[in-house]
């Protein structure tokens, strides 16, 4: 994929039958099933409402939507949840489980239209959701990811990945492919976590009839701001997946090991709901294994995969100088990069009415009362005449002195102890030694070494 930054496909999906994937619509195909609903608070914390901080309940969309009427009488599995302090989200409901007996739905969905032959919903996961519902803020270690969104309105808040160190990355809750930011990015605390100011959101809203293409590693957080959300997505396969599964299992490892040796009778305050798999040290030494062994046999052992992991580390090192460093300067260069691979010339942009970028947007939740993009700029119309809302790009001043400390600044500042009484946790060790830039030099150590071997 040639993009390099979020942007929105406005004209591609017109002719889905997807399009017509109402909550109602969805709840009479699938007559009566029992999904399950992730269930959060309204109210606005300075804390993320993590899954390991949920509760969840097993309903059918039926009972949903008629929870989500805001009948506050009604009785069934939401009888406990005031409509208007709780939302619910069924997320993550994978197409090949969710129907299972109707796999010939599967094509309704064509996600071979954006250039991934025979790729269809049997790769999708769908989304339903009432307004508040959320995802918190995160970054998917696996893949790109194209989002399409076919009832009520999203509103999405981006980062890019080299602002890793401005977002507090986590990984508790663990959840493979996660990494998670300590910041509630709507409502942040900056005594706890003062590096957050620096990092560069982008803001959009989704509309139906709308995808949202995700680039590899930028985080986000996505909410729900109409009373009834379904969206699909489909995370695409890139050639990095093969040495971040390896990265990942590392990370699976040390979390589990660790956390596990805390307390071993109790996983619900650090292992996702939806890691559903074994965690003992056996089966991770075997996940560890497979990862590396799936690695040299997709790049076989030559000198080449040698060659290039020794590379990778040398520019991923140099480009972690850069941001620590120059963030300035690589915000005016690598965040407006469009191409992928060695191509020397410019290429011409591929942006118009119907693929428009997210750019960098204003620090502050916009108007609900704007269209795709929350601004004061030029409408967008695409070529049916069609409106999509306005763009908008606040330029902030930076007068930024980056430190190459900002890893280590982002660590320290979440203690609120005086210094002379610091404690230093499992969680805190763990955000070390899993921090995402510790597991990628520890992954390409370990391929190196395992390569001279064979």
């Amino acid at each position: 994929m040639s993009l390099q930054q979020p942007a929105v496909f406005c004209n591609m999906v017109f002719d889905w039958p997807a399009q017509h994937w109402t909550a109602k619509h969805l709840s009479e195909v699938l007559q009566g099933k029992q999904i399950r609903f992730r269930m959060g608070t309204k109210h606005t914390d300075t804390a993320p409402q993590f899954e390991t901080t949920c509760s969840f309940v097993e309903a059918t969309l039926e009972e949903f939507l008629t929870w989500n009427c805001d009948r506050s009488s009604i009785s069934g599995p939401f009888r406990d949840y005031d409509h208007s302090k709780f939302w619910a989200y069924a997320d993550y409901k994978y197409f090949v489980s969710l129907f299972e007996d109707k796999t010939h739905i599967f094509q309704d969905v064509i996600w071979s239209d954006f250039g991934f032959p025979g790729r269809n919903g049997q790769e999708s996961t769908l989304w339903i959701g009432s307004m508040g519902a959320h995802t918190p803020c995160h970054l998917d270690t696996y893949g790109c990811n194209l989002v399409f969104q076919v009832q009520g309105r999203k509103r999405w808040h981006l980062f890019p990945p080299e602002d890793t160190p401005f977002l507090y990355p986590t990984r508790i809750p663990y959840e493979e492919s996660s990494v998670f930011s300590k910041i509630n990015v709507v409502n942040p605390d900056l005594k706890r976590f003062p590096q957050f100011w620096k990092a560069r959101r982008h803001m959009v809203t989704l509309s139906p009839g709308q995808v949202l293409f995700v680039p590899r590693h930028w985080w986000h957080y996505v909410e729900s701001i109409d009373p009834v959300t379904v969206s699909i997505n489909s995370w695409i396969e890139l050639e990095e997946d093969h040495q971040a599964r390896v990265e990942e299992a590392i990370t699976r490892m040390l979390v589990c090991a660790l956390k596990t040796a805390e307390n071993p009778h109790d996983t619900r305050a650090w292992l996702n709901p939806t890691e559903v798999e074994e965690t003992s040290h056996e089966v991770n030494c075997h996940y560890l294994n497979g990862a590396v062994s799936a690695f040299f046999d997709h790049y076989g052992t030559s000198k080449v995969v040698e060659t290039q992991a020794l590379s990778t580390n040398r520019e991923y090192v140099i480009k972690e100088e850069l941001n620590v460093h120059n963030h300035v300067e690589v915000e005016q260069t690598s965040s407006h990069s469009l191409t992928l691979g060695t191509v020397k010339q410019e290429a011409a942009s591929p942006f118009g009415p119907d693929l428009v970028p997210v750019i960098p947007g204003s620090q502050e939740p916009p108007s609900e009362r704007g269209g795709m993009f929350e601004s004061d700029g030029e409408d967008f119309v695409d070529k049916n005449g069609k409106h999509f809302g306005k763009l908008h790009y606040t330029k902030r001043q930076r007068m930024m002195s980056e430190s190459e400390n900002a890893v280590v600044e982002q660590i320290a500042s979440n203690s609120t102890v005086a210094p002379s009484q610091t404690f230093i946790s499992t969680d805190d060790l763990l955000d070390c030694l899993v921090n995402p830039q510790v597991t990628r030099i520890v992954a390409q150590l370990l391929i190196q070494g395992r390569s001279l071997q064979l």
